[in-house]
């Protein structure tokens, strides 16, 4: 994707992984192979694998900079998180991210805001780094937003024991020692991050994959674009919106968030910016008969 300018405002993606092939009834349990096979057309070969019928996933954050502030939208899985339940991310160990983030000019450091659509693992990862054996804040000097609604209602499922730790273990070491070190702030759903009715960064609740999953809008210059977070997972959702992805916390609420911001995006200049669209991934939505298609942007 290449550099969005919104006015004096930017967005760009930061890559930890650029593509993963998962298993289509892993991401979608509900999925047929006959409806695979319709879709691989229209999906084509770098969004379907048509012989094992894999989907293509990426795993990214995005930058907002507006010119007060360095902004970082989700922090995909993290390096050496314990997940024996999610392969592709347990002991992982790469220098792709803060490589990505580099090359964007900005170190950890530079980051004054770390905000979270929602609290599962890879949308976590990166709020931590191991540190002499003890999760410590990757991004010293940011302040992390999380969603009050999202965040109590993971603590109370820690606070209850459960067999299996919460979110694989994501809630311990990726969001717990965010708040012990004091950079954590709980903010309402409509939270009102930089600038003003006009343009600026906003929270809008999305809750359904998640109690307390939020949007980010991103508006200046004439421009909007919105960061879903795990609204969308795959665009095969658009040709087959009957789709259940495994995680979601109430199927039928992520189902009519999902709906409703289709429909208020549809046939607008409006930007989508997912979390696990593969490159050039920025696009819009179109309608046409009732059904909502996806359109990427040319790189």
């Amino acid at each position: 994707m290449k550099q969005l300018r919104f006015g004096a405002t930017t967005i760009d993606r930061v890559v930890e992984i650029e593509t993963y092939w998962a298993d289509a009834a892993w991401l979608y349990p509900n999925v047929k192979a006959e409806a695979l096979e319709r879709h691989k057309a229209v999906l084509g070969p770098g969004l379907l694998d048509a012989h094992t019928h894999r989907l293509c996933l990426s795993f990214h954050s995005y930058v907002i900079r507006t010119g007060n502030l360095n902004i970082l939208v989700d922090t995909c899985n993290g390096n050496h998180k314990h997940r024996p339940r999610a392969l592709w991310q347990h002991m992982f160990k790469s220098d792709a991210y803060l490589s990505s983030l580099a090359r964007l000019g900005l170190a950890p450091q530079d980051i004054d805001i770390v905000m979270c659509s929602h609290l599962h693992t890879d949308h976590v990862g990166w709020n931590t780094v191991l540190s002499n054996g003890k999760w410590v804040p990757t991004f010293p000097k940011a302040k992390y937003l999380f969603a009050r609604q999202e965040f109590e209602h993971f603590l109370k499922l820690h606070e209850s024991g459960p067999e299996v730790p919460v979110n694989q273990g994501s809630f311990m070491d990726s969001v717990l020692p965010v708040v012990e070190s004091g950079q954590a702030v709980l903010v309402d759903m409509d939270h009102r991050i930089d600038g003003d009715l006009a343009q600026g960064v906003w929270l809008e609740s999305a809750a359904g994959h998640t109690p307390g999953h939020v949007v980010i809008h991103v508006r200046g210059d004439g421009h909007h674009a919105v960061m879903t977070g795990d609204i969308f997972h795959h665009p095969i959702i658009f040709l087959q919106p009957d789709l259940i992805n495994g995680g979601d916390w109430e199927p039928v609420l992520a189902r009519q968030t999902r709906n409703e911001l289709c429909e208020r995006l549809s046939d607008t200049s409006s930007l989508l910016l997912t979390m696990h669209f593969p490159s050039p991934t920025a696009g819009r939505i179109h309608s046409r008969n009732g059904q909502f298609r996806f359109a990427f942007l040319d790189d």
